[in-house]
């Protein structure tokens, strides 16, 4: 069976959750989402969404229309992953991807997917990645950037990577907003958890060693790659000086840096000229973020003020999800 996206520009970090799936995987840390008088609530921290443009497929193609997307690709939020191994995780996995796969299937080239994993049980995972990858419109799979206090350099995640690189699937990384006591105020725990959260992601690939090691694996950091490109000048500085940051990796963070994915939604034009002159040829896609209240509600008109063109995030993005720009069609 075959799958080809609309032309036109492709978004590739937007979440989706369907109603039914309000409850949350067995597990969450933050306990389910309710729906308060059209607004969605965390437990009872308010987040700011109505609660149709969370589910509802239509609005999000108004949005589309309204923005000049021509196609997004939809993941869960990242306080629906499945991070344990409860009774019933894979369950809630196994069905948000069977209804990501659905509306993808309906979307008429609209949509596309990431799907999710239970990283925690690697024998779910295997068979959940297999599925995937024999989807049509599933492209890859959407991964926390931490996991039970280990990240990309090590089990399970690294191992979640190196199969979905044999499946041929993109990676989204997207931050878990973890909470701290120190980042409780000031919605701090987003401010400034979700882009450390990504670099350290980002940090444990490159000097880990993981990068380099699978080279063909196509993986995508959102929110620019968080506070990464600030950072990597002093990664690499590291690299240089100490034998145990160089320890695991053969070549400074600088040039694998390059080889990664980062989308757009940096919400300031000197960020994303910094991101712009760190990231490799090819490499920044459009991402909005859709429908948080952090989204950039104007990716594409942001994202060719800042330099990029229609043509460049279309085709770029079509790379990144292992479609071809001359040929949209795939066997997936």
């Amino acid at each position: 069976m075959s799958f080809e996206l609309r032309p036109g520009p492709v978004d590739v970090h937007a979440h989706w959750l369907p109603r039914e799936l309000f409850g949350l995987p067995p597990g969450a840390p933050f306990g389910g989402i309710t729906d308060r008088d059209g607004r969605l609530f965390l437990g009872e921290v308010p987040l700011s969404i109505e609660t149709r443009l969370m589910s509802d497929v239509s609005e999000i193609r108004a949005d589309m229309e309204r923005a000049g997307v021509g196609s997004r690709v939809l993941s869960a939020p990242p306080f629906a992953f499945a991070l344990g191994t409860e009774k019933g995780a894979a369950d809630y996995v196994d069905a948000f991807n069977d209804g990501l796969a659905q509306v993808v299937r309906d979307g008429e080239g609209w949509f596309a997917g990431f799907g999710c994993v239970t990283p925690a049980d690697p024998q779910a995972t295997a068979r959940q990645l297999q599925t995937i990858s024999r989807t049509p419109g599933l492209v890859g799979v959407a991964l926390p950037p931490l996991l039970h206090g280990t990240s990309f350099d090590s089990e399970p995640l690294e191992g979640v990577l190196r199969q979905a690189d044999e499946f041929g699937l993109a990676v989204l990384v997207h931050p878990m907003q973890l909470p701290s006591p120190s980042l409780s105020k000031h919605y701090l725990v987003n401010l400034i958890g979700n882009p450390v959260e990504t670099a350290t992601a980002i940090a444990s690939m490159l000097l880990g060693g993981v990068q380099e090691s699978l080279p063909t694996l196509r993986v995508c950091f959102v929110h620019g790659g968080g506070c990464a490109p600030d950072l990597l000048g002093r990664w690499s500085h590291a690299w240089h000086a100490r034998a145990d940051v160089r320890a695991a990796s053969t070549r400074p963070p600088e040039d694998g840096f390059r080889a990664l994915y980062l989308d757009t939604v940096t919400h300031d034009d000197d960020a994303f000229t910094l991101l712009a002159a760190k990231a490799g040829d090819g490499r920044v896609l459009l991402g909005s973020d859709y429908p948080f209240d952090m989204a950039d509600g104007d990716p594409v008109r942001h994202a060719l003020e800042r330099g990029l063109t229609a043509e460049q995030i279309e085709r770029d993005g079509r790379e990144f999800l292992g479609l071809s720009e001359s040929d949209p069609t795939v066997s997936r």
